[in-house]
């Protein structure tokens, strides 16, 4: 049990992780329901795992990306298992900089066409954030903070 506090331990006065866990899950939500509900143009959860079977992702990877895109920012938001959910929404976005061959195509985003594809400053900002959380918790009105009062 003690772990359990020990790994939903946050500073539940901290507005600053509050903003961050809300700045994260809020950008990460949408991206996930493209993926997992087809919401925003997106492909839907079979269409989005056929997407990235073409690209040669192995089917259980394409799920945990959706998974963590759709549940990890749901849990974000609400701050439930928040240290558990920013370390996959930080792992899959680091993973599609490098892997998504994000990297490639530098720094900056896309913004006028002009490139070949969007570059890595989104991903810096979000595993910084996804960072933050990790290393701060889920900060004020947390499910993580209800749940470490209950265990004693």
């Amino acid at each position: 049990m003690k772990t359990i506090k020990q790994f939903l331990a946050t500073d539940q006065q901290s507005w600053s992780l509050l903003v961050s866990r809300l700045a994260l899950g809020i950008v990460i939500l949408p991206h996930g329901m493209q993926k997992a509900l087809g919401l925003f143009g997106g492909y839907g959860f079979s269409g989005t795992i056929g997407a990235f079977q073409s690209m040669g992702m192995p089917y259980l990877i394409g799920v945990l990306v959706i998974l963590a895109e759709f549940v990890g920012a749901i849990g974000i938001i609400f701050g439930l298992g928040t240290r558990f959910m920013a370390f996959s929404v930080g792992l899959t976005m680091a993973g599609a900089a490098f892997l998504g061959g994000h990297i490639n195509n530098g720094f900056f985003m896309n913004w006028f066409g002009m490139q070949k594809g969007e570059g890595i400053e989104y991903f810096i900002l979000v595993v910084g954030l996804a960072i933050a959380l990790l290393i701060g918790g889920s900060g004020k009105f947390s499910f993580d903070n209800l749940i470490s009062k209950k265990i004693s």
